[in-house]
């Protein structure tokens, strides 16, 4: 298959710019979502680059996913005639600072959102009582949170038929 120039430079400049790629394995979609190039032309070219290593591919849920390579990003700076300054997205650093510098808090901590409730509302709803409700006695278990009595004492034995207890 033969990618016209125009269609391979503008796949180039999308794949330089944002550092990734991705297309629906269809080979018979008319254009890519995001390029105005059929989606067979990105598939192609991306397994061109691929036998070049240019890109990393991953695939799931029946898409194709590119990652670009440094091999790949000289190859497309030259491509494009770009300067060396200029940079994929996936390799720019953010601008925005971290909402909460790492490690400020005691240890363990981490941000808490608003209270459940609010004055006298209860505080699990329709579910009252459902664990922070009265236990009852230590054998009663509709209101102790514990478990089974300290005297239970389970046996997992297989439990026989009729036929089987004939055998015995």
């Amino acid at each position: 298959m033969i990618i016209s120039k125009k269609n391979r430079r503008e796949i180039c400049k999308y794949l330089f710019h944002e550092g990734v790629l991705y297309a629906k394995k269809d080979y018979n979609l008319a254009k890519h979502p995001k390029l105005d190039v059929s989606n067979l032309e990105v598939i192609k070219l991306m397994q061109s680059f691929k036998s070049k290593e240019y890109v990393r591919e991953t695939f799931s849920w029946q898409h194709y996913y590119w990652y670009l390579t440094n091999d790949g990003i000289e190859y497309l700076r030259t491509f494009l005639n770009l300067p060396s300054e200029v940079v994929p997205n996936t390799l720019k650093k953010s601008n925005k600072p971290p909402s909460r510098p790492f490690g400020s808090g005691p240890p363990g901590d981490r941000p808490r959102g608003p209270p459940r409730y609010e004055g006298d509302r209860p505080r699990f709803g329709d579910r009252d009582g459902y664990r922070g409700g009265p236990r009852g006695a230590p054998g009663d278990f509709a209101g102790e949170k514990g478990g089974a009595p300290a005297e239970f004492q389970p046996s997992f034995r297989p439990v026989l038929g009729d036929m089987e207890r004939d055998f015995l």
